[in-house]
């Protein structure tokens, strides 16, 4: 197998390039004056066209974009803020005794009516739920976690047709 010593193989590119330099040069001056000219305008449009697809389309797009794209982020920062807040009120609240959060988890459970079945276990708590709404899931775990200071540990939830169905754990007695 024959190596190629780099020296010269950069000298041979060096000079390929050179002779394809000096055949362009020399179609060039073949070409009349209409020709050359018809032919540099050609390559500017091109450059504008590629400058416009490379460099302005892109930044006018962001531009036009960024709007609505910094209020969907604002939006979901307040939201986070709120929560984080929220959290913050609910660790500073005092514990609820075991007794008083069973009676408001089974208060919880009752509004849900058939949809949901209870099952208590010292500090856990079983809920099954069967087709319920997402808005009043959502709803739900809510009122549980302010009333009763219980938080989920666990979910087995599929959602269907009528909404969501499965189980959910939920840890009773603490912050």
């Amino acid at each position: 197998m024959a190596r190629l010593n780099p020296p010269t193989a950069a000298a041979g590119l060096v000079t390929q390039l050179q002779q394809a330099r000096e055949q362009a040069r020399a179609q060039w001056q073949a070409l009349g004056e209409r020709e050359r000219l018809a032919l540099a305008g050609v390559a500017v449009l091109l450059g504008l066209l590629l400058a416009w697809a490379v460099l302005l389309a892109p930044a006018l797009r962001t531009l036009k974009t960024a709007p609505v794209e910094l209020e969907k982020l604002e939006t979901q920062l307040q939201q986070m803020q709120a929560q984080a807040q929220e959290a913050r009120v609910l660790r500073a609240a005092p514990a609820v005794p075991p007794d008083q959060a069973q009676a408001a988890l089974k208060a919880s459970v009752e509004h849900l009516g058939a949809a949901a079945r209870l099952n208590l276990a010292g500090d856990r708590a079983v809920v099954t739920l069967t087709g319920i709404a997402p808005e009043l899931l959502q709803g739900w775990l809510g009122e549980v976690r302010s009333a009763a200071r219980a938080r989920p540990v666990e979910a087995q939830l599929t959602r269907g047709p009528k909404g969501y169905s499965g189980s959910l754990v939920l840890a009773l007695g603490g912050n």
